[in-house]
C-alpha cells in the first residue's frame, strides 16, 4: 500500500452540480449537507444542486459549501475504504478547515459556522470592487516579491499564495495589484490574469477580518488530530489547540505556503496525493511541484472507485 496524504481544495472548485452522482449511491452526502443546513438555516444542498452559481460563488455561501463537500466526501471514503488512512492532510485556504474536521480536530458543525463567519468578516473587510487577486505565470517568487513592494506606492499589494513554482497569485487594493501584475509582465511573467473574486484574501486587508475571525475561534473546541495536519501559514503540523487556533487567525491575512506544503509531504514519504473535494486544482499543482509524488482526485463514483487500485 503506498502512504498517501488527503489534500482539501479552496475556493474555485465549487460548481452547481457538484458530489450529484455519489449522493444517488451515498445516504451520508446528503446527510452532510443537512447537518450543514442545521447550522446555516438555509437548504444547503439545493444551493449547492440547483445553484444560481452568483449566489454559490458569494464567499460565506461558498465556504460552507466547500467544507460540506469535502467532509462529505470523506464520510464516503470511509464507508468504502475503512482501511485506507491517510498519513497526513493538508488543505488549501479554506481547505484547512476540511482538513481539521476529517482528522478529528474540529467539530463538522463548528467548523461549518466558523467558515461562514469567516466569509462573511472577508467580504465586510473589503467593499465589493475595492480588492483584486490577480495569479501571475511564469516568473520566480522572488521577482513577484519585488514588483508588489515596489508598486505598494502606499496601497497593499503582496503575493499571498504560493502555489507552485512559477504559479503565484497576488492580491491587495485593486490598484496597486493592478500596477504590481503590469510590472510582473515587464519583469517577464508568462501570463497575469485577474481571478473573478470579491474578496483579496491572504493580504493584510484581511488583518480586520482576522481579529474577529480569533474571537469566535476562542468559543471553539479543537482536539490534537488523529491524522496530521500540516497548515498554510508556517508550513507545520500542530497538536496543541493554541497553537492550531493561531495559525487559523494568520492564515488569513498571510501567504498559503502551498508548494512548501506539497514538498513537505514529499519529504515526509508521501507517495500518492488524493485530492478529497470537488474539482481538480490541486492535482494540477501537485507534478509542477514534486515531480515524483503522483495525484488523483475524488469527487465522484468512478474516481472513488479507481483509487484503491492507484494506492495498492
Amino acid at each position: 500500500m503506498k502512504k498517501f496524504a488527503m489534500v482539501f481544495p479552496g475556493q474555485g472548485s465549487q460548481s452547481v452540480g457538484m458530489l450529484s452522482e455519489l449522493a444517488a449511491e451515498f445516504p451520508v452526502v446528503e446527510q452532510t449537507f443537512k447537518q450543514a443546513s442545521e447550522v446555516l438555516g438555509y437548504d444547503l444542498w439545493q444551493l449547492v444542486q440547483q445553484g444560481p452559481a452568483e449566489e454559490l460563488n458569494k464567499t460565506w455561501r461558498t465556504q460552507p459549501a466547500l467544507l460540506a463537500a469535502s467532509v462529505a466526501l470523506y464520510r464516503v471514503w470511509q464507508q468504502k475504504y475503512p482501511q485506507l488512512t491517510p498519513a497526513l492532510m493538508a488543505g488549501h485556504s479554506l481547505g484547512e478547515y476540511s482538513a481539521l474536521v476529517c482528522s478529528g480536530s474540529l467539530d463538522f458543525q463548528d467548523a461549518i459556522q466558523l467558515v461562514e463567519l469567516r466569509g462573511k468578516l472577508m467580504q465586510q473587510a473589503v467593499p465589493e470592487g475595492a480588492g483584486a487577486m490577480y495569479a501571475i505565470i511564469g516568473l520566480d517568487n522572488a521577482a513577484i516579491i519585488k514588483a508588489c513592494e515596489d508598486n505598494a506606492q502606499g496601497e497593499i499589494v503582496s503575493a499571498v499564495n504560493f502555489n507552485s513554482p512559477g504559479q503565484v497569485v497576488i492580491a491587495g487594493n485593486k490598484a496597486a495589484v493592478e500596477r504590481a501584475a503590469i510590472a510582473c509582465k515587464e519583469a517577464g511573467a508568462k501570463r497575469a490574469l485577474p481571478l473573478a473574486v470579491s474578496v483579496p484574501s491572504h493580504c493584510a486587508l484581511m488583518k480586520p477580518a482576522a481579529d474577529q475571525l480569533a474571537v469566535s475561534l476562542e468559543r471553539v473546541t479543537f482536539k490534537a488530530p488523529q491524522v496530521s495536519v500540516i497548515n498554510n501559514v508556517d508550513v507545520k503540523m500542530e497538536e496543541d489547540s493554541e497553537a492550531i487556533r493561531s495559525a487559523l487567525v494568520r492564515q488569513l491575512y498571510n501567504p498559503v505556503r502551498w508548494t512548501e506544503s506539497v514538498e513537505k509531504m514529499n519529504k515526509q514519504g508521501i507517495e500518492y496525493l488524493v485530492e478529497v473535494g470537488p474539482g481538480k486544482v490541486l492535482m494540477g499543482l501537485t507534478k509542477r511541484i514534486c515531480d515524483n509524488l503522483q495525484a488523483t482526485a475524488v469527487n465522484d463514483p468512478a474516481s472513488l472507485n479507481a483509487v484503491e487500485e492507484l494506492l495498492a
